[in-house]
C-alpha cells in the first residue's frame, strides 16, 4: 500500500432533479456559498482555475483544477489536479427515485463523487504513513458537509454569511 495514493468514492443522494445537481457541480465558481471548506475559487483561464480548500486539520491546500469532462447528457463532470493534490476528481449526477421528492411525483438525484489523488506537496507526503487514517477522516468530513451544503443550497438556503456560518 502506498501511504501517498489515496482513492475516494462516495454517494450523495439529493432532493433535487439531476439537471440542477449537474448545474450547481459545474458552477465551480459557486462552491464557497455553499461547502464550507471551499475557501475560495480563484478563475485563472478557461475551465481552469485554483481553489483553496481547508477542513478540520489546520492545513491549506490550493489546487489548481482543469476541466477534462463536462457531459451534461451522461452527467460527468471532471477534473484534473495540480499543486497541493494531483490526480483527478469526478462528479456522475444520474436520476434517483429514492433521492427524495421534488414536486408532485418527482426524482431526486443521486451523485457518485470519485478521486484519485496524491499529495504534490513535501509536508504532506512525509506525514501521509503516520497521518494516512486523519486525511482520510478529514477528506471524510469535508465530503459529508459538501452534500449537506448543496443540498441546502439546491433547496434554497444555502447561502453562507461573511463568518461562515
Amino acid at each position: 500500500m502506498d501511504p501517498n495514493h489515496y482513492r475516494f468514492r462516495g454517494v450523495w443522494r439529493l432532493a433535487a432533479p439531476a439537471p440542477a445537481v449537474y448545474a450547481a457541480l459545474e458552477d465551480v465558481r459557486s462552491y464557497p456559498l455553499w461547502w464550507p471548506e471551499i475557501r475560495e475559487v480563484r478563475p485563472t483561464g478557461e475551465d481552469r482555475g485554483d481553489v483553496v480548500v481547508r477542513a478540520l486539520l489546520p492545513y491549506r491546500l490550493v489546487i489548481g483544477l482543469v476541466a477534462s469532462r463536462r457531459d451534461p447528457a451522461a452527467g460527468v463532470l471532471e477534473v484534473t489536479m495540480r499543486g497541493d493534490l494531483t490526480g483527478w476528481t469526478r462528479f456522475t449526477v444520474t436520476p434517483d427515485a429514492t433521492g427524495g421528492s421534488v414536486g408532485a411525483g418527482g426524482a431526486g438525484s443521486r451523485v457518485l463523487f470519485e478521486e484519485d489523488t496524491r499529495p504534490g506537496k513535501p509536508l504532506l507526503r512525509r506525514l501521509a504513513l503516520p497521518l494516512h487514517p486523519l486525511f482520510r477522516a478529514n477528506h471524510a468530513v469535508m465530503m459529508r458537509r459538501g452534500r449537506r451544503g448543496l443540498a441546502a443550497h439546491l433547496a434554497g438556503g444555502g447561502r453562507r454569511t461573511t463568518s461562515g456560518g
